[in-house]
């Protein structure tokens, strides 16, 4: 039974007002949210029963609707997860993510479950229950950590794929183990079967969702006046059905079910997908706050005190050992960099998967246990607690107590194991995250461009396009506003102050465009960057043609507005073609320049390189120290050229990743 609904309406309301507070905490001291999401649930549950008496949040709360509301919640945020992940993002490192999800996963599960094995003192059977759950990461805890900590694309899809990945087979080798293995007593083939099956409805429901969903989105009218909140709404429905209709057949099945469906609609062409991927977005963000603060305050802080030094042994062998392990086997020769590994190595905060089904399970182990007793209870005559003390050893009233004391001591050290991982986790890898990118320096140097007006905008769209990554600084509410809704990173404040390039990462910056109306501000800007950051390149814009020169003659790069307007009407003039090819939006030509630091090409001839280049690419300019020049085919690219590339846009980005692989 749950408490009454006048009471439940001002606690739902509490915990989604503490989770927004969350996200903008998070956003204010660019950690993840989830840190402050934990500490809001421990406060409404056992520090609150500690310090009144009495818990703000429990079990009772909710009632028997609390697996529903969890499993809906969780369907929700996988979805949103899978919607997000590109294929063409995974073919990036397309080896080591296939590596991370079989070799990897399966390492941490035989890992994690010898070290409960012999540092608990635990079966087998649970231990590998236990080993399962702590395989998944999940797209609720590393979709925060990498909002605030920009990586790049290669190493952010390997988490993300990883996370949506093993949730699903985490929670149906979980499920299987736990309904097969402890509750059958039955292993080998059974397994094998029940995960097959699982993870096949899953699949099936899925792409059947999925399949007619996009049908309705692409072929049937939708209404034009309503068609972009009827899109959102009919797709936020289809991960629901998918997830019920699927879950109904077997357990578990509808994880399966909603990454599926999820990963299909996010990689075909529907319509209104940014209105769908934003709505999704604010949806997860709710469900995400309720789910992690209910299940926190769910927790005994019995569970973990329980589990002693033993306990801590087995967080830091999952975090120090078997996480590394499972990585450097993975991405083994593969294009990340050593850096890159340590910093995947330290990125696997457990979520809401093992936090949500493992507190299912011990639910139904004490029911099973209170089912155990309430029968001994019968053949004694009378209440559990006196025939389990009075019971005669070898009876059938002592056998039975017995194993319903073995089922509650495996809840309780179940939910404490899964909790105490995902707390020191979440804490140590999600609070350190930005720092540990830090140090091994994989956040990819940003472009910074200080001036969100339409300059700024159009620029930052292009070079977004490219995957730089793009902050723009600006100091008018309503162009912030503005940029923010677009889509861009913006930092608040006066770009010609020192303290604000730096928080925008000017000490990490590449290149620095000051693209104000100002001339005079866009002059200090640039001497600012050039001063006080080791920055590459530093660009002004110049508003009026008659400041370009005194630019210039300061050591500042300058674009002058009037002539970048001369220049493109000149080539529109007379290259037409090249520059409708370079200035379309959605163009399928591009024309890059980058700088030559992998070993394959280095001290070969253009004519050896150019047939290991993409058919539709070639090298059309070499910088050499300054000095451009078209190539011959017997000229010979050394380390440190800067190579004009021309062609396709999806061949010469190809080309970009064999000349430079960062």
């Amino acid at each position: 039974m749950g408490v009454a609904t006048g009471e439940v309406i001002p606690l739902v309301a509490a915990i989604i007002g503490l989770g927004v507070g969350a996200q903008l905490l998070a956003a204010r001291f660019q950690v993840p949210s989830i840190i402050f999401l934990i500490s809001a649930g421990l406060v409404l549950g056992p520090l609150s029963g500690l310090l009144f008496g009495g818990r703000v949040l429990s079990a009772a709360t909710f009632g028997d609707a609390l697996p529903a509301i969890v499993g809906l919640s969780v369907a929700i945020i996988v979805f949103e997860g899978a919607f997000n992940l590109r294929i063409e993002r995974i073919r990036e490192a397309p080896a080591a993510t296939v590596r991370l999800v079989t070799v990897g996963a399966a390492t941490a599960l035989l890992g994690t479950a010898a070290t409960i094995r012999f540092a608990l003192n635990q079966p087998w059977d649970l231990s590998f229950l236990i080993g399962a759950l702590l395989v998944a990461t999940g797209p609720t805890v590393i979709t925060p950590i990498l909002q605030v900590v920009p990586v790049r694309d290669r190493v952010a899809t390997a988490l993300e794929t990883e996370g949506i990945i093993n949730d699903v087979s985490a929670a149906i080798i979980a499920v299987v183990i736990f309904e097969v293995v402890i509750l059958r007593d039955e292993s080998g083939q059974a397994f094998l079967r029940e995960f097959v099956s699982r993870l096949g409805i899953g699949i099936v429901v899925g792409l059947t969702v999925a399949v007619i969903v996009y049908y309705l989105l692409r072929y049937v009218d939708l209404s034009p006046g309503n068609a972009p909140r009827n899109a959102r709404l009919l797709t936020f429905a289809g991960a629901l059905v998918a997830f019920a209709a699927a879950d109904t057949i077997a357990s578990e099945a509808g994880v399966a079910a909603v990454a599926t469906a999820g990963l299909m609609l996010g990689n075909l062409d529907v319509p209104y997908e940014d209105e769908i991927e934003a709505f999704k977005g604010d949806v997860t963000l709710l469900v995400l706050s309720f789910v992690f603060i209910a299940l926190a305050a769910l927790l005994e802080i019995a569970d973990l005190v329980q589990l002693g030094l033993p306990g801590i042994a087995v967080v830091a062998v999952v975090i120090f050992v078997i996480r590394p392990l499972l990585v450097f086997v993975s991405a083994r020769g593969d294009r990340f960099t050593r850096p890159e590994k340590l910093f995947i190595s330290f990125v696997g905060p457990r979520g809401i998967i093992p936090a949500s089904v493992a507190t299912l399970f011990a639910v139904e182990l004490q029911s099973h246990a209170s089912e155990l007793r309430t029968e001994a209870a019968e053949i004694a005559g009378t209440d559990a607690a006196t025939a389990c003390a009075n019971a005669a050893g070898g009876s059938e009233v002592a056998t039975l107590c017995t194993e319903a004391a073995t089922f509650d001591n495996q809840a309780q050290l179940l939910v404490g194991t899964v909790f105490l991982v995902i707390f020191a986790t979440v804490a140590l890898e999600g609070g350190f995250a930005r720092y540990i990118a830090e140090y091994l320096d994989v956040i990819p140097m940003r472009v910074i461009i200080v001036g969100g007006g339409q300059v700024g905008r159009a620029l930052a769209e292009r070079l977004e396009d490219r995957g730089e990554n793009v902050v723009i600084v600006e100091e008018e509410e309503q162009v912030i506003e503005r940029a923010r809704n677009e889509g861009y990173s913006v930092i608040r404040g006066d770009g010609t102050d020192t303290d604000t390039l730096r928080e925008a990462g000017g000490a990490n910056a590449k290149t620095i465009v000051a693209a104000t109306g100002d001339d005079d501000a866009n002059l200090l800007i640039a001497q600012l960057s050039s001063s006080k950051f080791d920055t590459d390149r530093v660009i002004a814009r110049a508003n009026n043609p008659d400041n370009v020169e005194a630019f210039e003659e300061l050591g500042v790069r300058t674009i002058s507005s009037a002539m970048a307007t001369a220049w493109a009407m000149d080539n529109q003039i007379e290259r037409p073609a090249l520059a409708h090819w370079m200035t379309d939006i959605g163009r399928e030509g591009d024309v890059q320049e980058v700088e030559v630091t992998s070993g394959e090409l280095v001290d070969r001839t253009v004519k050896e390189v150019g047939p290991e280049l993409p058919d539709t690419c070639l090298i059309a300019l070499i910088d050499r120290g300054g000095e451009v020049q078209v190539p011959d085919p017997d000229f010979v690219i050394e380390s440190g050229d800067r190579v004009t590339l021309l062609g396709k846009r999806e061949a010469v980005r190809e080309a970009m990743q064999m000349c430079n692989h960062d």
